[in-house]
Order: C-alpha cells, then sequence, then structure tokens
C-alpha cells in the first residue's frame, strides 16, 4: 500500500509517497551486499491549507533516499567489542545485559553524572523525548546534550532572548513567496534545500534577493540581475549587518511607529549602530560602502512601513557557527525591527533549520538545560509539571548539564562522565577539534552507539546497537517551519534492527525494574506522552494529536487544546515577553577567536554541497551520491592557486592550530582571494575547525579560522607517473 511521508534529510522535510516493493518469498539479504530497494519515491505536492514547503519537487537526496535502507553495510544485529579488540555479532539480551550492567558498576563507583547521553536532530519527536527522559529518569544523569547545539543553538539563544520564544520560523515558508526582498545571511539554500529556492521566486522578480556569502555560491548566482550578492570576508556578517541597520536609521528608512509600539527600546538601535556608517564596515567586510547602502535600501523599500510587498531576514549555518553566532543573530534580528518585520503578515525574521528535525529536536529535552516544551530545566514550575508526568518527585531530576562542546572535553577526566551513549550523531566527523574528541572518546571506559550502519563513531564504539530508520518506523517531526508531520512506516526493519525507543526501555527496565513499562514503545503511546508533558511550555503541542495530522490538518505549534487551530504565525497580536515587546540586545563586531595572521594567513570556511548530508554517514552510501562527489577538495582562488603553483586537480595542505588536511584544489573566482573552503561531510575535515565557544549559546566556531595552505609535493609511483603525496586524509 503506497504510504504518505516525508524526505529523512532536511527541515523542509519534503512530502513523499513512498510505493512498496514487493519481495520475492524466502529472499534473504547477504551480509555485506546491497539488496534491492524495498520502496519508491515519488514527490508528493501538498495543498495550501497543509503546508506546501516543497510543492512536488525533491533534490538529488530526496530522490535517492530509498537506497540508504539497503546499504551493504547496514547494520543488522548488535556488535560487541571481544577481548581481542574485534567486534563480534551477540544477542540484544546480552548486548543490553552488557551496557546495563557496565552503567551500574559505574554509576556506582562515580556516581550518576558518570554516565552521558548524546542525541542528534534527526530523531523523531518521539526519539528526542525519549532520550531525554532516559537520561533524566533512569539513569539520573544531567549529562545530556546532542549535535543541534552545533546548528540552531545561536539562533535559539538570539530569538529567546529578543522574542522570548524560538521558534525557526514563525510562518509558514509559503510566506516568502509574496515578499518583495529577502535578506539571506550565510545561507546556501539552493544546495542545502534546492526545493525551497521556489519561495525566493518573487523576491528575485522584484530585484530584491541579497544574499551575505563570502562565495559565490549557487544561491548568491540567484541575484544576477535579481539582486545583491555582498560577498564579506569570513566572520564580518555582524559588521555588515550592522552597517545596514545603520543606513536605515540614518536615512530614515525604519519603521519608527512600528518601533514605539512593539520594541522596548527603540533608541538602543541607535547606539549599538551608530559607529558602523557602510565606509567603516567597507574597511572590516571588504563589501563595498555603496553596495551596503543599496541593499538597505532595498530591503527598506519593501517593507510594509514604506508600501512594500514585504520583506524577510533570514539566517543560516554561515552567520550562526561562530563564537559571536548569537550576537550575528541578534544584528538581523535588531535590523528586522527597525524595518518593522516580526509579526507583520507577509514579513518577518526567520532561521533556517538544517537538520531534518532540528526543530522538534530542540523541543522536549535533548539539550542539557531543557525539559519537553521547550521548558527550563532549572524553573521549578517546569521541573514539577513534567514530574508529574513522568511520575517522579521533583527533586528528583537532574539539573542544567554540560552543552555539547564542554560535555565532550569533559569525557574521561576525573570530574567528567565515563560512559557514553550516542543515539543518531556521528561525533567522528561531526564535532570541531576532532582530533581532541577522539581522545576523549578513548578515554571513556563505555561508548554505546545506536545507529543503521557503521559510522565512524560507531567503529570506535565498544558496544554498537542496529536501529530503525525513517521509512521503517512511525513518528513525527517538525518542520522548519514549527509544523508538526508525520513519519510512517512503509517497510520492514533488516535482520534484528530495533527502534531507539526500544532501546530506551530495554536499558530502563534494567537499570531500574522499577521503570518496566515506563517507557513505552509503541511510537504514538510516547507521542500522546509527549503531548502532556509538552502542555503550558512554550513549544505546547497538547492538541496536536496523529488523529488530526494523519486526517491531514496542517497544525503548527503552539496548539493547547484539540480544538485549536495552531499558529501558523507568531507575533500578530505581541512577543510572548512580559510586556509584549520585542528585545533589543546591543552588540558589537569583534574578530574571529582564531584570525588570521602571518603563519596562517588565509579563512577556513566549511559547508555543504548539494549530493550529501551532515557527516555522510547516509549519502556516501548511495552509490549516485558517492560518485558525484566522492572525495574532499578545497577551493581556493586563482591567485592563490598560482601563488602555489597549483592548478586543478593538485595537491594542497592545509594546516591550522589544530590539525593538518591534505585535498585536491578546485580553482575557483567564485571564492573571494582571502578565502578557503572545503565541504565539512568528510572525514578529518573537523580535524581543522576550531571549538571556540559562543559565551551565550555554546555553538563552537565551525565557520572561520586561519589556515596556512602548502603545495603538496607531486611524487613519482612504481610506474613513472607523477601523483600527488598524501591521501586526503589528516596528516
Amino acid at each position: 500500500m503506497t504510504v504518505a511521508t516525508h524526505c529523512p534529510y532536511c527541515a523542509l522535510q519534503c512530502a513523499t509517497w513512498l510505493h512498496p516493493v514487493p519481495r520475492e518469498p524466502g529472499a534473504a539479504q547477504a551480509v555485506g551486499v546491497r539488496r534491492s530497494v524495498p520502496v519508491t519515491i515519488e514527490p508528493r505536492a501538498l495543498s495550501n491549507e497543509q503546508g506546501p514547503t516543497n510543492r512536488g519537487g525533491l533534490c538529488q537526496k530526496g530522490w535517492t533516499a530509498a537506497e540508504v535502507l539497503t546499504a551493504g553495510d547496514r547494520l543488522t544485529r548488535p556488535l560487541v567489542r571481544d577481548a581481542g579488540g574485534e567486534l563480534r555479532e551477540t544477542t540484544w539480551d546480552a548486548a543490553l545485559d552488557l551496557v546495563a550492567d557496565r552503567i551500574r558498576a559505574l554509576q556506582v563507583a562515580n556516581g550518576n553524572e558518570s554516565v552521558a547521553v548524546f542525541g542528534g536532530g534527526g530523531l523523531t519527536n518521539e526519539k528526542a523525548y525519549a532520550l531525554g527522559k532516559f537520561a533524566r529518569v533512569a539513569l539520573r544523569t544531567p549529562n545530556v546534550d546532542y549535535n543541534g547545539r552545533f546548528c540552531m543553538s545561536s539562533a535559539a539563544a538570539a530569538t529567546n532572548r529578543a522574542f522570548g520564544i524560538d521558534r525557526g520560523l514563525p510562518f509558514p515558508l509559503a510566506d516568502l513567496g509574496g515578499a518583495a526582498s529577502i535578506l539571506l545571511v550565510g545561507s546556501n539554500l539552493a544546495e542545502t534545500m534546492p526545493p525551497a529556492v521556489q519561495h525566493l521566486a518573487g523576491a528575485r522578480g522584484a530585484g530584491g534577493l541579497v544574499v551575505v556569502d563570502p562565495r559565490r555560491t549557487p544561491t548568491a548566482e540567484l541575484t544576477d540581475g535579481a539582486g545583491i550578492h555582498l560577498q564579506a570576508t569570513p566572520g564580518t556578517d555582524l559588521a555588515l549587518v550592522l552597517a545596514l541597520t545603520h543606513v536605515v536609521l540614518h536615512e530614515g528608512l525604519a519603521d519608527t511607529a512600528y518601533l514605539a509600539e512593539r520594541v522596548d527600546d527603540p533608541n538602543a538601535l541607535y547606539r549599538s549602530t551608530a559607529a558602523w556608517w557602510p565606509e567603516r564596515a567597507e574597511r572590516t567586510t571588504g563589501v563595498p560602502a555603496a553596495a551596503i547602502r543599496a541593499a538597505a535600501r532595498t530591503l527598506a523599500a519593501a517593507a510594509p512601513a514604506r508600501g512594500g510587498a514585504g520583506c524577510f531576514v533570514l539566517t543560516g549555518r554561515g552567520a550562526e557557527q561562530h563564537s559571536k553566532g548569537t550576537d550575528t543573530v541578534t544584528a538581523c534580528i535588531n535590523l528586522a525591527l527597525a524595518l518593522g518585520l516580526p509579526g507583520r503578515l507577509g514579513s518577518g525574521y526567520g532561521c533556517i533549520t538544517g537538520q531534518g528535525n532540528g526543530q522538534g529536536g530542540r523541543e522536549h529535552g535533548q539539550k542539557a538545560d531543557q525539559l519537553p516544551g521547550y521548558r527550563r530545566i532549572d524553573d521549578p514550575a517546569a521541573r514539577a509539571a513534567v514530574a508529574a508526568v513522568w511520575g517522579v518527585r521533583p527533586h528528583e531530576l537532574p539539573g542544567p548539564g554540560r552543552s555539547a562542546v564542554e560535555l565532550l572535553d569533559s569525557l574521561g577526566t576525573p570530574s567528567g562522565p565515563r560512559a557514553l551513549l550516542v543515539h543518531g550523531s556521528n561525533l567522528i566527523v561531526s564535532a570541531p577539534n576532532l582530533r581532541h574528541v577522539r581522545d576523549r572518546l578513548a578515554a571513556l571506559d563505555l561508548l554505546v552507539v545506536a545507529d543503521v550502519v557503521p559510522s565512524e563513531t560507531a567503529l570506535l564504539a565498544d558496544v554498537v546497537l542496529p536501529v530503525t530508520q525513517w521509512a521503517e518506523e512511525d513518528g513525527t517531526m517538525t518542520t522548519l517551519e514549527g509544523r508538526v508531520v508525520r513519519r510512517r512506516r512503509a517497510t520492514e526493519p533488516p535482520g534484528e534492527a530495533r527502534s531507539d525507543l526500544e532501546v530506551f526501555a530495554g536499558l530502563a527496565a534494567r537499570l531500574r525494574p522499577s521503570l518496566t513499562g515506563a517507557f513505552p514503545v509503541d511510537p504514538k503511546a510516547v507521542y500522546d506522552e509527549l503531548r502532556r508533558a509538552s502542555a503550558g511550555g512554550v513549544a505546547d503541542y497538547a492538541g496536536i494529536s496523529w488523529e488530526r495530522l494523519d486526517a491531514g490538518e496542517a497544525l503548527f505549534w503552539p496548539c493547547p487544546a484539540e480544538g485549536h487551530p495552531g499558529t501558523p504565525r507568531l507575533f500578530a497580536d505581541g512577543f510572548p515577553t512580559p510586556d509584549g515587546r520585542a528585545r533589543v540586545v546591543e552588540v558589537d563586531h569583534r574578530p574571529v577567536a582564531d584570525d588570521v595572521r602571518a603563519d596562517a594567513p588565509l579563512y577556513l570556511v566549511t559547508g555543504r554541497l548539494l549530493q550529501h548530508y551532515q557527516s555522510g554517514a547516509q549519502t556516501m552510501r548511495v552509490p549516485e551520491l558517492a560518485e558525484a562527489a566522492p572525495e574532499v577538495f578545497a577551493e581556493l582562488h586563482p591567485r592563490v592557486a598560482a601563488a602555489l603553483g597549483v592548478g586543478d586537480g593538485g595537491r594542497v595542505r592545509l594546516r591550522t592550530a589544530r590539525g593538518t588536511l591534505d585535498a585536491d584544489v578546485r580553482v575557483t573566482s567564485a571564492i573571494r582571494p582571502d578565502t578557503v573552503f572545503v565541504p565539512f561531510h568528510y572525514a578529518e575535515v573537523n580535524a581543522l575547525t576550531n571549538d571556540a565557544l559562543d559565551p551565550v549559546s555554546r555553538m563552537p566556531e565551525f565557520k572561520a579560522c586561519a589556515v596556512e595552505v602548502t603545495r603538496v609535493p607531486a611524487e613519482r609511483g612504481a610506474d613513472g607517473a607523477h601523483r600527488s603525496a598524501g591521501d586526503g586524509r589528516a596528516a
């Protein structure tokens, strides 16, 4: 039977049909051999009422997603490392007994905090919720965080302090289509979310698309004849946005009536931007002052206060993954406030959430400081409300734990966790300063990884648990716009793979027999419990039932009751702050933490490719995608390549304060001469990146650091041919 579901990749959650492919009776899958795909994929177009994010489109990753279900190295049985250091197959009971026994012994010897859990932004709402509950009720540890700390935390921190709420897009994505101008800061939608590009058509048609990026990406190219590309020096987005706001304010383009009515301190906007006139910003950002003025005027002309059709300010990881990412997003929010955008129909500020459940994954308890419903774990009322649902006393819940980088940094130390359980994350590729992370994982007494394939992290584990993936499970996801959608099962999981929900239930019962039955394995039962736990919280799902979703309703949180229509658009009547006004937070520019210097004179920036997703654990196993982008490469400007004496296909060595990487060269004039770009999907790329943290969000600075680039001399092989030394991995 054809199944209506959604793509497993990004936060667009493109609607799809899955058509099951009948298998021959008795057909079995040989180990290491790819079997035929169990489903075929067809894009599904939703009506305007249902939330048409993709409008019947899919990207390469979405079209080929079924291939991941049949990866030749798909995990199908639990693995345990033997005395000789090899991973060997075992039974589920043996694996779970071993994990429970080791955890129990560690906690008896070292306390509950000696065990930590690390989650992922791709887990369903049900699994994310159960993971947080498992950590705090079964393990009673505060040490839980997730890879969304690497993705959404700066935008979340900024919107929470400005608006009192964090929902990536506080409006439906389709609202973008009516705008005359859209500012994209640090987002390459054309490669990361191709179906979303169609929503930019209105702004492009009006000549109002403004893109901030140090590279001339496919998204930046959309401004040709249709807008402005501001090609700023890496790490200077904050200075650029301050200058844009300066122009808006000092040229009389601000919505003064909006500021007086809906903002707490309009004068703070003037104070924080007064020193950032365009000529000063040009010296910092490399963007011509004339272009800054033109961009500000373009945005203002589209704003409602000046009779425009609408204007949006949107941020992505390029602006957020910095040690000042929260302040950069804050500056973007302040610009939107100056223009009078948030809460206006057809205008606003929004953050483009990246991971498949990057929104829902940060709402229901995976974060170190959070309880379900986007409640703060240090709020006594929140603790009491959630404890009542979980059947525990409030004081039994642990307090806030360490953020992701700080948690990883503490592993295996005298005061840190001795065991780590990883669900839905590939730390050995995705975390910054990878060599340090690898050392910390090696210092653990127990590493347990639940995954669908033997990822780089799973291969280091003491115990590997095979779990189900998207087309093999039921559940819900929450899109970048705060809309809850249904994921539906269309095929059986291979071998003995189980849901993460079963893992949590099995371990909880072994660790604390009184919890037997307290962790449901039916995803609908888990979701109904999530609804109760979120009731009254900021992200209130109480009224969003599976039945309503299955009936085709497009429901956005908050939705506090069954009869409530949901909230597609926030802020129409004010902001959820004590006085109903948005907060202006004064911010100022500062350099990147690891700035360029004599021995590292270029900036290294990282980002995604069209063909790959996150750490590549899924897409590298899809032949079509792996063949299109098989190896790491470094983009260099022609001037840099000429100075090094390398051309396309040559080899360079990238060296930062943390690591070294050899990569093939791609010469392109689409990048700034002071910048080197490397896609982050490949092993060892993040050995180069900086783990310096944003002081508010605790986001590491993935997006900019100083790098030295040298040519790798060619070596003569045994056959007489010349080839470059190095293997593309860390040297």
